[in-house]
């Protein structure tokens, strides 16, 4: 029997079309492919419906393949879904997805589909709406007003009038003002004082598009906030709760915003909340009656705030959740055991229960696959650490463990503490939103040695980012300790870490890199004076301060002047570096270069990063739908070629094993062009949207396979004896005479 075509439907017409497509790439990512045919859909904000190649999957931003979609994109119609899907997963978010609309046009189609039917959905969508059904059911909402477009121009002329109207229903600051049908905090803001908030209801009403919508002002409640998910058992029909997730966030914020949502590591989140077993129970029935007075099935994530006197108040509900990586959904069923993928599964067989599709689907796993658990290889995925980029660590190293098959190896998550120790975390703390979570979770239980490792686990994958994990460090003691790895050797980690040396290195093998010089902290304490004088003589404005041993654009600035430079080098010191490294600012278009290989190197597709300002920043290279990487790279392919020639010499020049990413400036003349190495990353992120997975899907290697070419490649470096080394095995993957990755 056929497996069930799953279409994992991504992207849209609203506002949260970039959540949506860390949603659906996630669903991709995750959907057991050896029980269901994925086929990964997307919308455009136009409408118009695409089949999406693979290689456009692991973006970080729709824009960065949008512009190819006609090109290189199968375009389809909806009634081309009845034919190419069995059931539609729905990943998308907010209008248009959420609201009723999409799923009426489904119930046309007779096409089966992820979560609430049209009623629940439109209901659920209208916050003003769903007010009153909740009010009427005695459930605790906000005190506010709902305020429409027309009502807002009158109010332009005449503000008093809706200072009146909060006063009488007794409303006074500070007010809450959000868009009536949108989701991910888009268009919320907190007022304080009330001469902003015509201002503010004007921005929350054109959120979403052209058409003006209903915006709510309503009561600021303090207390504890809290998301609980809701599932239903498929066998009884019954809701289950899942522990709901405490949300706290960042000091001087006042309320969870669309960054602290979805960037790695922001605010504080605690699964279950941190209150009494009786009160976490009331938060579950309420969110579960809430669910049924709403008409949500399968699938509810309920928001809201528990008050001082220990009364509930809801603010909001959805009928379907964000499905990012460390997402409330996933966080939570890891509470229960659920992994990712068997959460998924049981969203999905919820469904064809409903529709009576439940004996149809195919659930034989192993397809003829007979790798048993005895021929799996163990991987310890190390992640953590205690350098500045931990938490795109723990990103890094998540991603990892889900992508690897779990029928080819068996997964050991393994945490590195800010005291460098390492604990053993099962799902539950994987799933966590920050390291500082994880660290909170740990049990001695859970801590191993480093000489545990070799009866542990069969290959150390280094996950680590920065530090110990990327300076060399945590490579000699996997070299003494004899356990294959991934990446670069001791001495190329060691040096590749420090951006003045490798500059030098280079700059003497004939490289082009930046004019620098580096300034010591010593330095800088006893003559401040002096050293200015020196680095304004030896170098010109504008000039680049950054960390000499730090990436993620960790405490890098651009400086136009002597009392710039001042205060960039003081903050680098402050934050306890002992040398801050000034370079010459480049002109150019910035590229981003994946390498991969051992004795052969073949640089991937470059991508051109497009910074908003003169830096790229974290939420830039990190935050969902920020940020933007052109890949491959706009120039001739004359142009490229060079580009990927030079990335590979200087790869092998600094004897660089498995793989990195080197980030470099590309400038051309009329008679020359210079390729500017800038820095060589030896453990380049591995987040779910990284760069490097971009430029492997251009030459078709999906991310799984990616992070397997890296394994092997490890196990090559590591295994095998001085005398067995060969091609073979390098060119199973690079051919030394080929510029092209057809081999791979």
């Amino acid at each position: 029997m056929s497996s069930l075509r799953v279409g994992v439907l991504m992207g849209g017409k609203g506002s949260e079309r970039e959540v949506s497509f860390n949603s659906g790439r996630t669903i991709c990512d995750h959907l057991d492919s050896f029980c269901y045919t994925i086929i990964p859909l997307y919308q455009r904000s136009n409408g118009a419906l695409y089949i999406l190649p693979l290689r456009f999957l692991h973006r970080g931003k729709t824009s960065d393949f949008e512009h190819r979609l006609d090109t290189e994109a199968e375009k389809i119609t909806w009634d081309n879904l009845k034919e190419l899907t069995d059931f539609i997963y729905i990943a998308l978010h907010g209008q248009f997805a959420e609201d009723g609309t999409l799923q009426g046009f489904l119930e046309l189609l007779k096409i089966p589909y992820l979560g609430s039917k049209v009623f629940a959905s439109a209901l659920s969508m209208d916050k003003s709406i769903q007010k009153e059904f909740l009010r009427s059911e005695g459930i605790h909402t906000p005190a506010g007003i709902t305020v429409q477009p027309h009502e807002l121009l009158v109010y332009q002329e005449k503000s008093h009038l809706l200072l009146e109207r909060l006063t009488q229903q007794k409303l006074a600051s500070p007010y809450v003002v959000k868009p009536c049908k949108e989701g991910s905090s888009l268009g919320i803001s907190i007022v304080f004082d009330a001469k902003d908030l015509l201002v503010e209801s004007i921005k929350a009403a054109c959120i979403g598009g052209s058409k003006l919508q209903n915006i709510i002002i309503e009561e600021y409640i303090v207390g504890m906030e809290f998301s609980c998910i809701t599932i239903t058992d498929y066998v009884t029909g019954e809701y289950k709760s899942l522990p709901p997730t405490e949300i706290v966030p960042e000091p001087g914020t006042h309320f969870f915003d669309y960054e602290q949502k979805y960037m790695p590591g922001r605010a504080s989140k605690f699964t279950p909340a941190r209150c009494s077993l009786e009160l976490l129970h009331k938060i579950q029935e309420t969110c579960i009656r809430v669910t049924e007075i709403l008409a949500i099935k399968n699938i509810s994530r309920i928001d809201g705030f528990v008050k001082k006197d220990g009364s509930i108040v809801i603010i909001d509900p959805n009928s379907l959740s964000g499905m990012g990586p460390s997402s409330f959904l996933f966080r939570q069923a890891a509470e229960i055991n659920m992994s990712h993928s068997e959460l998924i599964n049981h969203l999905i067989k919820t469904e064809l229960a409903y529709y009576t599709m439940l004996d149809t689907q195919n659930t034989v796993h192993d397809k003829g696959f007979s790798m048993t658990q005895q021929s799996k290889k163990k991987i310890g995925v190390i992640l953590g650490g205690r350098s500045h980029e931990k938490e795109t660590s723990l990103e890094s190293g998540r991603n990892v463990i889900y992508k690897l098959s779990q029928y080819k190896y068996e997964t050991v998550a393994l945490f590195l503490d800010d005291n460098l120790e390492l604990y053993e975390i099962d799902h539950t703390l994987l799933v966590r939103n920050s390291t500082q979570e994880i660290t909170l979770g740990l049990t001695p239980s859970m801590k191993r040695t480093w000489n545990d490792l070799p009866k542990l686990i069969d290959f150390a994958f280094n996950a680590l980012h920065g530090g110990e994990g990327e300076n060399g460090c945590v490579q000699g003691a996997l070299e003494m300790l004899n356990i294959p790895y991934n990446g670069s050797s001791v001495l190329t980690s060691a040096l590749c870490m420090d951006k003045y040396k490798t500059a030098n290195f280079l700059r003497s093998q004939g490289f082009d890199v930046p004019d620098n010089y580096l300034l010591s902290k010593k330095a800088w304490n006893s003559s401040l004076e002096s050293e200015i004088q020196t680095v304004t003589s030896k170098l010109s404005f504008p000039l680049i301060v950054k960390p000499h041993d730090d990436g993620c654009s960790v405490l890098v600035s651009k400086v136009d002047s002597k009392e710039e430079l001042i205060a960039a080098i003081t903050e680098i010191f402050t934050q306890g570096k002992e040398y801050a490294l000034i370079e010459k600012c480049i002109k150019g278009m910035e590229l981003t270069v994946g390498v991969i290989g051992n004795t052969y190197a073949q640089a991937l597709p470059p991508s051109q990063s497009i910074a908003l300002n003169d830096i790229l920043t974290l939420e830039e290279k990190f935050l969902p739908g920020a940020g933007e990487n052109q890949t491959p790279a706009p120039l001739v392919q004359e142009s490229l070629n060079f580009v990927m020639k030079t990335v590979e010499n200087v790869y092998k020049a600094l004897n660089c094993k498995g793989y990195a990413r080197i980030d470099c400036f590309y400038q051309k003349t009329d008679s020359d062009e210079k390729l500017i190495i800038l820095e060589i990353n030896t453990l380049p992120a591995l987040t779910p949207a990284t760069c490097i997975f971009h430029q492997a899907a251009e030459n078709g290697i999906s991310p799984m396979d990616f992070i397997d070419m890296i394994i092997e490649l490890g196990y090559e470096e590591h295994s095998l004896p001085p005398q067995s080394i060969s091609p073979t095995l390098s060119a199973k993957f690079i051919h030394a005479d080929d510029t092209s990755l057809e081999s791979f």
